[in-house]
């Protein structure tokens, strides 16, 4: 029996306020790609508010300095359970084993298996992610502050954009992670 191959699915989300339940996920997206760096597909959803939840203070200022991403997650709005349903459906249907990529892991995976469980029952993901700044830390052999994108090698990035706008950054740090991935690797066959 072989084993499937991982599906590294790089995610971003943006929402309201700091933790689910309180506050809303707005919107997410997904881009799913092979460990060779080929991109299967993608997945976004901009998502109606919770019912009784409220933005954050902190994070409401923060978008009123984003005009352009708050005005692109707030179009095609979704009731959560039919979005995190069409999301669950779509990563069962990835030739391979979905695996969690975020950038920060902790906050976009809290808020996606967060509403995956609340409104499916389930998470194709199991409980487990992976952290790109983690991930950047071993490679760099660096301190987990001194690993971020600023200090990431230049070729680990490709010409996407930062636009907080949540598929954007989902193909751009899928990108660095493939690219981490490929450096890995390298590294990998010059040790064995």
């Amino acid at each position: 029996m072989t084993a499937k191959i991982e599906i590294y699915v790089s995610t971003d989300i943006e929402t309201d306020g700091p933790i689910p339940g309180p506050h809303s996920m707005l919107s997410f997206a997904s881009a799913a790609y092979t460990p060779q760096k080929t991109r299967i597909s993608t997945y976004a959803a901009n998502l109606v508010a919770l019912p009784g939840a409220s933005g954050h203070p902190k994070t409401m200022d923060w978008w009123e300095r984003q005009p352009d991403a708050w005005e692109a997650c707030r179009k095609n709005l979704q009731a959560p359970e039919v979005a995190m349903k069409e999301y669950r459906d779509w990563l069962m249907l990835l030739p391979g084993t979905p695996i969690f990529v975020g950038y920060p892991v902790a906050f976009d995976f809290m808020f996606v298996y967060w509403y995956l469980i609340k409104f499916t029952g389930e998470s194709p993901f199991s409980h487990s992610a992976v952290d790109i700044k983690t991930y950047s830390m071993a490679l760099l052999k660096r301190g987990y502050r001194d690993s971020s994108k600023r200090n990431m090698p230049r070729e680990w990035f490709d010409d996407l954009p930062h636009s907080h706008i949540a598929l954007d950054n989902a193909l751009e740090q899928g990108a660095i992670f493939c690219n981490m991935l490929a450096t890995n690797q390298v590294v990998k066959v010059a040790i064995d």
